[in-house]
């Protein structure tokens, strides 16, 4: 049996994530995608099939305040709490949180103890 590569891994693991978490209209889903240069946040409603809103380190307000690129665990605070805040201004309190078959390490969990911290509940 062949060995699977890393992004592959990820993919099985996402696939196995998403039988037991989804979004609905009162909690809605934080989806996490990390790339090797950035990261992305979608709050998703899954029974409507709408993101609602979302943040990502390519955003030109955001680029200009960080210091380095999109890769480091300083722009996942920071897509954390701008994706916090705007599901705030839309009354989206409580959100379940979808790591996107990345392990709960490193930048993805910068971006969610940011998100925490900024008033979101998971």
């Amino acid at each position: 049996m062949p060995t699977l590569n890393r992004k592959k891994q990820t993919q099985k693991r996402h696939k196995r994530l998403r039988r037991y978490l989804t979004g609905n209209p009162d909690r809605p889903r934080l989806a996490v995608f990390r790339s090797n240069q950035h990261i992305y946040a979608q709050i998703i409603d899954d029974e409507a099939q709408s993101t609602l809103c979302s943040a990502s380190t390519l955003e030109k307000d955001l680029r200009t305040s960080l210091k380095g690129n999109g890769n480091s665990c300083d722009a996942s605070n920071a897509v954390g709490s701008l994706v916090a805040k705007r599901a705030l201004e839309k009354g989206i309190k409580q959100v379940v949180f979808d790591r996107g078959g990345n392990l709960y390490h490193g930048r993805v969990k910068a971006l969610a103890e940011a998100a925490r911290q900024a008033g979101l509940e998971f």
